[in-house]
């Protein structure tokens, strides 16, 4: 039969959480682990319920119902600060008193995150092991899920964003107008459409090259984002041919000011390898108010039809839409 100090050295091996205590409830014996969870107890003479609550089954108060429950699993958690959750079973010795092996069950990972436990301080048979394995294993598997998503997401958005971008200016293109135009007319918010044209463009390409005209779009597209503001939306939506979306602009006076003001910076020469491209702009805009027509399709053909009347009227100038242009159109 072994001495109690070789049954303490023999549990500490294969049970590092198990509490032997004699027949008056004091602790005989502690494993490594539960000593490590509590470093500062000296378990050794200590009431096995000063340091332990029984919470299940309610009726185990004492050490002989402890010895009654004999089989029977227990809930258990410290009495002191943290209050780490352990269940257990219990066999009573032949010589009195009872042998009481504990592990953590579901409390597992708190416990491993509060007491920075490691393997060595479970059995080598506790499948508490391959448990941890198995949820770094998830979570690892989550983190790699939650990466791959974040980037698929940016690939999608960036996709997004190309499909609605012209290329050579960085402005939307005609598909994000179509989107924007629609989402701006189902708000009920009142804005200006203003359309662009660039006048005396086709002599730049002519004289100087498809380069030099692509210098002079880059050009344009810069001042047109200057000349707006971050709510607006600059398109591009032609060759030379440009719209702009002032969200919640219908002040005639201010419209005015702004489309005079691109025209004057589109005047502006453009340097091109030693050389200067001129062009200049006309511009025509139409008004999406609570009485006017709201239709994509009827606010660019307005807008059309005031451009159109600005050229005829000696370019380089704006006009805003007026019915009577439906008969010039």
């Amino acid at each position: 039969m072994m001495t109690p100090q070789q049954l303490s050295e023999f549990a500490d091996q294969i049970c590092p959480m198990h509490v032997i205590f004699d027949a008056s409830g004091r602790i005989t014996s502690a494993g490594p682990t539960l000593r490590k969870l509590r470093p500062d107890y000296d378990w050794v003479g200590q009431d096995f319920f000063d340091i332990i609550a029984v919470s299940r089954p309610r009726w185990v108060r004492s050490v002989d119902d402890m010895l009654r429950s004999a089989g029977v699993k227990l809930h258990m958690n410290f009495a002191s600060d943290p209050q780490t959750g352990l269940k257990g079973v219990l066999a009573p010795l032949p010589a009195g008193g009872g042998f009481l092996n504990m592990s953590f069950g579901i409390s597992v990972l708190e416990a491993v995150r509060d007491y920075d436990l490691t393997s060595a301080d479970f059995s080598p048979t506790d499948l508490t092991i391959e448990m941890l394995y198995l949820v770094e294993a998830k979570s690892a598997a989550m983190e790699a899920s939650r990466q791959l998503n974040m980037r698929l997401q940016g690939a999608k958005i960036a996709a997004e964003e190309q499909a609605f971008t012209d290329t050579l200016t960085g402005l939307k293109n005609r598909r994000a107008l179509d989107h924007v135009l629609s989402r701006m007319i189902d708000s009920g918010k009142e804005f200006a459409l203003m359309h662009v044209d660039l006048d005396y463009f086709k002599q730049v390409n002519d004289t100087m090259g498809h380069a030099a005209g692509d210098a002079v779009l880059q050009r344009v597209a810069q001042v047109l984002i200057d000349c707006t503001r971050e709510v607006d939306t600059a398109v591009r939506v032609g060759g030379d041919e440009f719209i702009l979306l002032l969200d919640g602009l219908t002040d005639a006076e201010t419209l005015e000011r702004i489309a005079n003001r691109l025209i004057e910076c589109l005047e502006e020469p453009v340097p091109f390898e030693g050389k200067l491209c001129r062009i200049s702009a006309s511009a025509g805009t139409s008004l999406a108010k609570e009485a006017k027509p709201r239709d994509a399709t009827t606010l660019i053909h307005q807008a059309d039809l005031a451009l159109y009347a600005a050229k005829n009227a000696g370019r380089g100038q704006h006009l805003f839409y007026q019915p009577n242009m439906e008969m010039m159109g």
